[in-house]
């Protein structure tokens, strides 16, 4: 299952994709966490230090090397450098798993354990920060686009997991990728400032079937609660409240999961449960399709011209991208 956790800044999507990050890696259910946000805090959130979380490769900086492993023998791709991050997967691409080993994994994942030995492994990613040497050239999307490039290459099945740390506010679909979800968490505060991208995510959401649920966060009590139910209706799905563990967690120390507060346990609960029950509704087909759209939309409006090659043609009509293990055998 695919999940993204989108909100505005400062609303605590970071924090809450991590705690359910855990609460995935406390049941060793398999799982790959990618921060895709400008500023970078998802390592620090599951545990790094910030020496190692400074350590952590970038999934921008690896591209070439993506790009390189994907294409595989794919006939329709001529060469990595006319690959963009829209291009889908054809016959003879290599695919991702969330598990298992791979060039892409051991350039750019790095394992970690955030709760210890009662828990299982973590996949960790990052797309990187956005550096001195971006400034004025490039945009953020530049990096991110790595990571759309893996998610149209991932065969994930059931219980199995990538929770990605999204950009924020609405600048989540300003690419293609918030179709590459198979369930979008937006974390509000109970502020005005909190539910106002609501509606612009839920109309973007609902044009191409993307499954979208809000999540309270800091909720101080009934007030709060009411105010999220006034303004969202019933796409509030469940809500966080204030959390000593939290911000013993901000303070650098960190606590087990199980001392998390039973509430806010049993929001992990019903945030998993959620993902489970979207599960029923996949469609690769239509997955292929919005896959292919946006494709062709970026080939028209600068691929084409970037590459000097027509990237239509990168689309194979008959493929179908399924949960099946990457049948190329791994090189060295």
């Amino acid at each position: 299952m695919k999940i993204a956790f989108v909100g505005k800044g400062g609303s605590g999507k970071t924090t809450l994709s991590s705690l359910f990050i855990r609460h995935l890696a406390a049941r060793r259910t398999p799982v790959i966490a990618v921060d895709a946000d400008i500023n970078q805090h998802l390592g620090a959130a599951l545990g790094l230090d910030e020496a190692e979380a400074a350590r952590m490769p970038s999934m921008g900086a690896q591209l070439p090397l993506i790009k390189d492993y994907l294409r595989g023998t794919n006939p329709r791709i001529a060469s990595a450098e006319t690959m963009i991050k829209t291009t889908p997967p054809g016959e003879g691409s290599r695919l991702l798993g969330v598990t298992g080993d791979n060039p892409v994994y051991r350039a750019c994942a790095r394992t970690l354990r955030p709760e210890g030995d009662v828990g299982g492994d973590v996949r960790l990613m990052v797309t990187g920060p956005f550096t001195e040497a971006d400034l004025g050239v490039a945009c953020y999307h530049s990096k991110t686009g790595a990571v759309e490039l893996c998610l149209n290459h991932l065969a994930d099945g059931r219980d199995e997991f990538v929770v990605v740390d999204m950009t924020a506010g609405s600048d989540s679909f300003a690419s293609g990728m918030f179709t590459r979800f198979d369930m979008t968490f937006l974390v509000a505060e109970p502020t005005r400032k909190g539910v106002s991208v609501h509606r612009q995510y839920k109309e973007y959401a609902r044009d191409f079937g993307v499954p979208l649920s809000v999540v309270g966060n800091k909720v101080q009590g009934p007030d709060d609660l009411e105010f999220l139910r006034d303004e969202v209706g019933d796409d509030l799905l469940t809500a966080f409240g204030q959390s000593d563990w939290v911000r013993a967690m901000e303070k650098g120390r960190p606590r087990t999961l199980a001392e998390l507060e039973e509430p806010n346990r049993c929001a992990l609960d019903v945030l998993r449960e959620t993902a489970d029950a979207a599960y029923e509704r996949r469609d690769w087909q239509r997955y292929m399709e919005q896959m292919v759209h946006f494709h062709l939309r970026n080939a028209e409006s600068w691929g084409n011209d970037k590459t000097g090659a027509d990237l239509s043609e990168q689309v194979d009509p008959g493929f179908v991208l399924g949960e099946r293990p990457a049948p190329q055998p791994q090189p060295a």
